[in-house]
Order: structure tokens, then sequence, then C-alpha cells
């Protein structure tokens, strides 16, 4: 069978107006209060240096190869059409040549080749995340919509949002913060409990060249957030990943720290770097400027970590 360019750009897109998912993880202890299941949404405005989790960043969907699990069969080269496998290609799959027939993963007998996102209705994720409802309700948990940028999908999300509220779920986003304040307010916002909101870079400057975006909009949206939910019962936490000699510097640190003082924030979280994200990257064989960078490919010591919270503690602020 032939693979024209025509039956690849239908295998990329994903049903119109929804998200593929990546994963949902269940039993996270790392992603909000209490036990939660946490949901991947595919696909970021942004495009950080350093993401963390680079297989979300395209909307539409990818192959992966893990070279872990590969056992060197050479099913997969004899069965793809477009011959685009090769353990002589940097990163086995040349993804200039893959159609994204998957006719490699479907014979995959380890899962070494795979699907990276898949469409579920808001029926399928609301169904498999409510399995684990009795360790929400026991342990003060919810589910946790991640990625990724959720609020690229606003109106998919909320129909989400809704369904899990209607089951008494405890709700928590993590955002990035570059979206449409007034079609967040109006569809989100009503159904979150808790939102957890990345300011990465203080300088405009720095903040598109590492993210590909300006930081204003960003900014605007948490100040208008932050008066909005000053007096209710939802939760925004500022969160501030810390990237060795990008976000971590004595200069943008303290630039955060002001920005939140002048606020009146008391509380903020730091999220130490931790280099693991390198090998997501080579599984969808992604560009990486950084993999032979000793500083980006090793955890984040302590110190360091500790110079950046006393930074924020002299400003007031609580790191959790």
């Amino acid at each position: 069978m032939q693979y024209d360019e025509a039956a690849r750009a239908q295998a990329e897109e994903p049903e119109a107006g929804k998200p593929l998912i990546l994963e949902i993880k269940g039993n996270s202890l790392d992603d909000g209060p209490g036990i939660r299941s946490v949901i991947f949404f595919k696909g970021c405005p942004l495009s950080c240096s350093w993401c963390h989790n680079p297989e979300s960043k395209h909307a539409k969907v990818e192959i992966g190869y893990d070279r872990k699990e590969c056992i060197g069969c050479g099913t997969c080269i004899a069965i793809c059409p477009a011959k685009a496998i090769s353990p002589d290609n940097a990163h086995y799959v040349d993804r200039l040549k893959c159609t994204l027939c998957f006719q490699c993963a479907d014979a995959c007998p380890t899962g070494a080749l795979s699907r990276v996102g898949r469409n579920m209705s808001v029926d399928d994720i609301v169904l498999e995340v409510l399995k684990d409802k009795p360790f929400f309700d026991t342990s003060g948990g919810g589910v946790t919509f991640s990625g990724g940028e959720p609020v690229m999908f606003m109106e998919f999300l909320s129909e989400v949002l809704k369904a899990f509220k209607t089951h008494r779920v405890h709700t928590l986003l993590e955002t990035g913060g570059f979206f449409d304040f007034e079609k967040f307010e109006r569809l989100l916002l009503p159904y979150l409990d808790m939102i957890y909101y990345d300011i990465k870079i203080m300088d405009n400057d720095a903040h598109r060249t590492h993210t590909g975006v300006s930081n204003h909009r960003i900014l605007e949206n948490f100040g208008k957030l932050h008066k909005i939910l000053a007096s209710s019962e939802v939760t925004l936490l500022p969160r501030t990943p810390l990237i060795p000699r990008i976000t971590d510097t004595d200069e943008n640190i303290h630039g955060v720290a002001k920005y939140l003082q002048e606020l009146g924030i008391k509380k903020a979280a730091l999220m130490p770097y931790n280099p693991l994200w390198h090998d997501k990257a080579d599984k969808i064989g992604a560009h990486n400027s950084y993999r032979d960078d000793k500083v980006m490919t090793k955890w984040m010591e302590q110190k360091q970590i500790e110079r950046c919270r006393k930074i924020f503690n002299n400003k007031g602020i609580a790191v959790i």
C-alpha cells in the first residue's frame, strides 16, 4: 500500500477542536494535593528550549522510539513501506520519510515503537479517571490537567471539567498562562479548584528567546487572575521552573520574587531542574541543543535550589 502526503496529513490531525492525550497517569503525588490522576494534553503555544515534556509540544501525533525496549528483531524495518527505519538513522526513524502509517508500531513486539498522542472523548477521559475516585475521596486528591497546555483546547477542556464537577472531583489546572483571558474566565474558571501558573522569565526578550513568545500576556493574565481570585476559594499558585543559566539566575529570580511581592503574593513554588527530558526528546527525534551540555544533563544541586529559595523568602514569599 502506498502512503502519500494526504495520508500523512490525515494521520497527524487530531479531531477538530479536540486535543490528543499523551497519557493519563494515575496515583500521582506530585501534581497537587492528595492522590491524583494527571491528564497530559498534547500541544503548547510555547516552545521552551528546556521543555520537560518535549513530546507535548506539537498538537499532532508523532512516532516514538525507545531504544531501551528494542530487541533488534528487524520487524519494523521489513514492514515500513516508506523505508524510514534503520539503525543507521540518528533517531532510528527518519521523520522526514515517515508517513505516520504506524504499521511499525502495530507490529513491534515490545512496544519500542509507539504512537505519541491519542484521541479520547470526554466520556473516555472521565470514565478512565473515575476508577480512582475512591483514592481522591480518601486523600483529598483529584484530577490535574497538564501538558503541553490544556488551555489550547478551552471548549473541550470546559466539557471535561463540567463532567468532573458533576462527580464532585477536585480539579487542578497547570498552565503557562498564554491564553485569551475572557474565554478562560467564561469557560474554565467556574469549574476549577486550583491553578498552578508558571512564571518563567521576567525579561521579555529573554522570554521570547527561550519560549518563543512574549511574556506580556502571561503576566497580564496572572495579574487579572490574582485580583479576581483574591477573595475566592480557588487557589492560585505561581511556579517558577529552575533552569540552569536561564531561569535560575539571580537577576531572574529576584525579578520574579519582586513581581510577586508587589502583587502581595505570599506563597509560590520553585520547580528544581531535572535532566530526564533529554531521553524523551530522543524518543521523538527532536532537536536538542543541550544534549551535550554538562550542566543541562545533570540534576540540580540542592545549594542552587536553596539559593533561589532564599531570594523568595527574603521577599516575604514562602516556597512550598
